[in-house]
């Protein structure tokens, strides 16, 4: 990297999110109505909820209403989807399609908590589309699985809309864990924050150095003054 004149950076500081002011200017496009006061995007709430929750494409989009316990404030992840090509038995076949199966890792299916932002976001998707407590959240017009092809279509037409770089869906978990692990300031203005295990478990790792690593974007901003009082 050096002889090529480029910064060999440590992975974690590689890691893509989305700053506060992003994130205001994509809200504010995902609601963006036709002059007709029809929505121009549909579902869209679905990545607020990925913002809220660190779920994975493959996860947000296989979670069926039945995955949900609002009462609870907790999505008991189950199963995830996926898009491959058609198969007539041994034969692959033009054409993709969706297909549901196990998730990611053995850590990967687990309880997910839900913040009021979170909730308000599956309360949406539910007004815009409810086929069931057996079908998906996020369906097709039919009531189907949708393609993740298509979603995340949706969100690069929304981040273009924005003015804002296009980044891949995995943005968003980046920038959940980020804000758990760094700092989120509280209504009293004190600081909380969640240690990297913690924030492992939420995303469904096996270890925590994983979520430091690929995940997190460090704030070095946390250590100004730290050495005060430790003069040699």
């Amino acid at each position: 990297m050096a002889s090529q004149g480029k910064e060999d950076l440590p992975t974690s500081e590689t890691v893509t999110t989305f700053t506060p002011e992003e994130i205001a200017k994509f809200k504010a496009e995902s609601v963006r109505t036709w002059g007709n006061g029809t929505r121009i995007y549909q579902q869209t709430a679905a990545y607020r909820l990925m913002l809220n929750t660190g779920l994975r494409t493959g996860e947000v989009l296989g979670l069926l209403n039945s995955d949900i316990d609002l009462e609870n404030r907790v999505i008991h992840l189950q199963k995830g989807v996926k898009e491959v090509s058609r198969r007539d038995g041994v034969e692959a076949t033009s054409g993709r399609e969706v297909k549901v199966g196990k998730l990611k890792t053995a850590s990967s299916k687990r309880d997910v908590p839900l913040n009021q932002a979170a909730v308000d976001a599956i309360l949406v998707l539910r007004a815009e589309r409810y086929f069931g407590e057996d079908s998906p959240l996020i369906s097709d017009e039919h009531g189907g699985y949708t393609r993740p092809v298509n979603f995340r279509k949706r969100d690069y037409r929304i981040l273009e809309a924005a003015g804002l770089e296009q980044r891949g869906l995995h943005t968003l978990r980046h920038t959940f864990a980020t804000n758990l692990v760094n700092r989120a300031k509280q209504p009293d203005g004190t600081i909380r924050s969640l240690s990297a295990r913690q924030v492992a478990d939420l995303l469904g790792h096996s270890t925590s150095e994983i979520t430091e690593l690929y995940y997190v974007k460090k704030d070095t901003s946390r250590l100004a003054g730290i050495t005060a009082g430790f003069d040699l």
